[in-house]
């Protein structure tokens, strides 16, 4: 079909082949599929009131709009579409269609003779200036206009139109007398949909104005409001690429391909994209048109404008404000108020980008806070929506970093059930942002934290749904997706699929990537590999000045050298880690590192200083901590009241021991709720160990057992148990 409708020469804006420039200087041209589309409107003018019901008008009436706004589609698709609002009239369509294809050119031209009855009489069928009524007359016109080489080109067309129609038709009973059963007649209706779409795509010539224009700005209106419902990023460049090689001045194609190359993060082609469609709109003279000589220069500052707009998206922060400042002063000569408006929205992200770098630079959350709040006030007086959302995703971030998960779940939720406040669309909702993406990977790491795992499970699907892989927040679920997946093959001991994970993270996130890679050597008892890895990613991330990495390798790095018998070794490490913490306000990282402190003292046995840190540290973890840290909280408290408890007497000392035994139960539970059976080998076996000195034989086998079942599904560690936090 694509060679058919390429060969049309007798649309007027081509001549011997060649596309004029300006392609869409006419309103319509006549094609096969808008003359059935004109036998469908009259058929149902001829047919009378009681042979077709009010409920298959109404679908008619519904059905017409697209028809006429929309791109050409096959002949068999229009025959489906008719069919599930009016079966009776789809019928007549095709057989009307039939006797014009397979008669003589005269039929196709009385048809259009006829056409013109419908505006005769006193009652007319059509009024002249509805929206039917100047359908038929433009196409009137434009046949009208053709030479006699062209009405037999577009009648060749049309019977080509209908054998394929006719082909495609019977293909598609076939399918349905071969298929077995209702599984496999889904299957297959599913596969010939796709197939339909891709020959509608595939046969696609040269849209008119009407079409051009309601096919972008309902592209548009999707990829704002709903991105899930629009074409995917290769096929709707495809369309662009054919709407622009038939006119290469076509202004808002090219707008609509920035937004389109925003959705993959591709900088060259959207910034390419972008200037394209201010020089078209400058060169074209649409502007100074409609706004006089203002025109040139209401175009050049919202370009540079939009230019601010796309290096900030990319994180080009000086670009953006060389940009931006041109922008401004350009608005300011011209006195355009609303282009200084859009400046002050930019402006506004502008405070939110630097409360989140005040963020990282160890800031209090109460100035931040306040920053943030002076700025909320100007977006609630605008009912600015959508910058709304992002300050409640800020505050979402912030009070993760800081650690503060109780806090970070009331914003996520907040900001989930919240209604947007810009008008759409019936049917649409505005959800599909960035700041929701950001919210809900939020709430399904909390889950996961707290071993929701199936709650963390529905919240990824309804990412996966509500932002498609091809959409261009799709890599922030992704990115959720695969850390969940790691930390629960690592809770269950599983370190090859962990393993295996580490490049799918490395591909989103290379510093996590690597970070998450000497883990699983660490795991694996491969010292020498995980600490070559750290110290590289170490001195990495002192360059970005990626705190919180810093923090999270030095952690690792004093792990690997107490397992390695080197606890004195690794004590710097921590109080670097803790100063840094405190520095910057870590709480929840500092609360870690004390922790690891407690441990480094057990092992140099002055577990009595050991017990007073972890007094320091366990209320946070508790309190805000994921459930996985509150297990090894609580066997590190057992682990002291234990070493605590060899210098007592018996009756305090078997006092002690069974003080140690509850922690070590609740530690139990806690490392059940994330399935981290390695955790729980260990717990089971310091039980048994406390068991057997307090004389409980039951108690003590019934653990042995337990330890013995999870240690042959277990790999050891090769390290002494006393060693391992």
């Amino acid at each position: 079909m694509a060679s058919v409708h390429e060969s049309l020469y007798f649309n007027p804006m081509m001549t011997n082949g060649v596309v004029h420039a300006n392609v869409f200087g006419i309103k319509d041209w006549v094609t096969p599929y808008k003359i059935a589309v004109l036998v469908l409107l009259n058929e149902m003018s001829r047919t009378g009131e009681g042979a077709v019901s009010l409920m298959e008008r109404r679908r008619l009436n519904q059905l017409l709009l697209p028809l006429l706004q929309g791109p050409d589609i096959t002949l068999s698709k229009l025959y489906k579409l008719i069919e599930e609002s009016c079966p009776q009239l789809a019928n007549s369509v095709q057989i009307r269609i039939k006797l014009m294809a397979e008669g003589e050119l005269k039929d196709m031209e009385q048809f259009f003779d006829d056409l013109s009855d419908s505006f005769s009489g006193t009652e007319p069928e059509v009024h002249k200036t509805s929206v039917v009524g100047l359908f038929l007359r433009h196409m009137i016109l434009a046949y009208s206009k053709l030479s006699f080489s062209q009405v037999f080109k577009l009648y060749t067309a049309l019977q080509q139109y209908f054998q394929n129609g006719e082909k495609k038709t019977v293909e598609d009973a076939d399918m349905e007398l071969t298929s077995r059963d209702e599984g496999e007649r889904k299957m297959e209706k599913e596969e010939l949909d796709v197939s339909v779409r891709e020959e509608e795509v595939s046969c696609s010539g040269p849209l008119s104005q009407k079409q051009a224009e309601f096919f972008l700005s309902q592209q548009a209106s999707l990829l704002k409001n709903d991105e899930t419902k629009a074409l995917t990023p290769a096929s709707l460049q495809k369309e662009l690429n054919n709407l622009l090689k038939f006119n290469p001045d076509f202004a808002e194609a090219h707008y609509l391909s920035y937004l389109n190359n925003l959705r993959v993060q591709d900088v060259f082609s959207s910034t390419h994209s972008l200037l394209h469609y201010f020089d078209r709109l400058i060169l074209t003279g649409a502007e100074s048109k409609s706004n006089g000589e203002e025109g040139y220069g209401r175009s050049l500052r919202y370009a540079a404008l939009n230019l601010a707009a796309l290096h900030c998206r990319f994180g080009h922060y000086q670009q953006a404000e060389l940009a931006l400042q041109e922008a401004i002063r350009i608005a300011q000569e011209s006195n355009d108020h609303v282009c200084l408006q859009h400046c002050l929205y930019l402006a506004s992200l502008g405070i939110q980008s630097l409360v989140q770098q005040r963020a990282f630079a160890g800031k209090t959350a109460n100035k931040l806070m306040d920053a943030l709040k002076d700025s909320d006030l100007l977006h609630w007086k605008h009912s600015l929506s959508e910058l709304i959302d992002i300050s409640i995703a800020q505050k979402t971030a912030i009070w993760r970093l800081y650690g503060r998960s109780t806090m970070a779940l009331q914003q996520a939720q907040m900001l989930l059930s919240m209604n947007s406040l810009e008008a759409v669309n019936a049917g649409v909702q505005q959800n599909n942002t960035e700041s929701f993406a950001v919210a809900l990977c939020h709430l399904a790491e909390l889950h996961a934290e707290q071993g929701c795992f199936a709650a963390a499970s529905e919240v990824l699907k309804h990412l996966k749904e509500r932002f498609p892989p091809n959409s261009q927040h799709a890599q922030l679920w992704m990115l959720c997706d695969q850390k969940i997946q790691f930390d629960r093959a690592m809770n269950d001991g599983k370190y090859h699929l962990a393993d295996s994970l580490v490049t799918g993270i490395t591909a989103l996130n290379s510093i996590e990537g690597v970070y998450r890679k000497a883990v699983v050597l660490q795991a694996q008892n491969q010292m020498s590999e995980a600490h070559k890895l750290l110290q590289k990613l170490l001195v990495h991330c002192q360059k970005l000045k990626n705190t919180e990495m810093v923090i999270s390798v030095l952690l690792s790095v004093a792990e690997l050298y107490w397992r390695s018998s080197s606890p004195t070794i690794a004590l710097p490490m921590l109080l670097q880690a803790l100063a840094l913490s405190k520095e910057y306000r870590l709480q929840y990282l500092a609360s870690e590192t004390v922790l690891n402190l407690a441990f480094a003292q057990l092992i140099l046995g002055i577990p009595e200083q050991a017990l007073s840190l972890l007094h320091m540290a366990i209320e946070p973890i508790l309190a805000d901590g994921a459930i996985l840290d509150k297990g090894r909280a609580m066997f590190l408290v057992a682990k002291c009241q234990v070493a605590s408890a060899a210098s007592y007497d018996q009756p305090k000392k078997a006092e002690a021991l069974e003080a140690a035994i509850e922690n070590l139960n609740e530690a139990k539970n806690y490392f059940a709720k994330v399935d981290c059976k390695e955790r729980i080998r260990d717990v089971v076996y310091f039980q048994a160990r406390l068991y057997h000195t307090l004389g409980k034989t039951q108690e003590r086998n019934r653990c042995a057992m337990l330890f013995r079942q999870l240690h042959q599904e277990l790999p050891s560690h090769g390290v002494p148990l006393i060693n391992h936090l």
